[in-house]
């Protein structure tokens, strides 16, 4: 491989992206970030339509091309449809963002048995659907990125959060188990775990927290939806050409703290 000059590393021009969950959140704010970086964006959501073109706006807007498809991630056929959609809409697929999933907090001793399958199903099952599909893909047209996102609650559980927890460190072993067979295709698989991000309205609904979080994070601060971007944009770049099987821990150093 031709080792590329640093000015052309996040150059995505050309560069087909499905980012699932894309309709908000982190999910919106990776998909943007492609698109300003010159990607083809297919910006997946599941019931959010006029999120989902709101981001496909601003990413034409900004020079990209996007396309807004919605899908069931907990259906293959529909996981395969998204993307054979990427493939027949814009000619390929060359990075696949697994962001989709849920967060409802439970206690462990009140969750109900449909509870724990509903998020390990909306959590672990669509990453792998969403990678296997894009794997498949990916193998023949000769390698890929795919890039699952965690969360730092895979190493350091949030109470109440057994099922998110437990479904988070598995995104984690899956990501190495996935990078270990897919690699010899010239498929590379990481994971990205990010902290606190920021959204509207969270400082009013759990100040107490937010505090708590700025007070333990080394850089003072929540992320933003952008944060989490960029660290994608380098994943699935050729910077990270020679990184496959890495959990990226993105979360101003909160796990850094001292816990005694």
């Amino acid at each position: 491989m031709e080792i590329p000059k640093p000015k052309d590393l996040l150059d995505f021009k050309g560069k087909t992206v499905v980012v699932t969950g894309a309709s908000q959140g982190i999910g919106a704010g990776i998909a943007r970030r492609f698109g300003e970086a010159g990607a083809q964006v297919i910006v997946h959501y599941r019931s959010g339509l006029d999120g989902a073109k709101s981001v496909v706006e601003k990413i034409r807007k900004s020079g990209g091309q996007a396309l807004a498809v919605a899908a069931e991630l907990t259906e293959q056929s529909e996981v395969e449809a998204l993307v054979n959609n990427a493939s027949e809409h814009f000619g390929g697929l060359d990075v696949m963002v697994n962001n989709a999933g849920i967060f409802p907090n439970a206690r462990l001793l009140d969750m109900t048995r449909d509870e724990w399958r509903a998020m390990i199903e909306a959590n672990m099952d669509t990453a792998f659907l969403g990678t296997q599909a894009a794997a498949r893909y990916m193998k023949a047209a000769g390698g890929g990125a795919i890039i699952n996102l965690a969360s730092i609650s895979a190493m350091n559980p949030a109470s109440d959060h057994s099922h998110y927890n437990s479904s988070k460190a598995g995104v984690v072993m899956f990501t190495q188990s996935a990078a270990q067979e897919l690699g010899p295709s010239g498929i590379r698989v990481n994971c990205i775990s990010p902290g606190l991000i920021g959204r509207p309205g969270l400082e009013d609904a759990w100040p107490e927290g937010v505090a708590r979080w700025q007070q333990s994070a080394a850089l003072g601060k929540v992320g933003s939806p952008e944060d989490i971007g960029d660290a994608c944009l380098f994943l699935a770049s050729p910077a990270a050409r020679w990184i496959t099987g890495v959990n990226l821990v993105v979360d101003g150093g909160v796990l850094s703290s001292m816990i005694y």
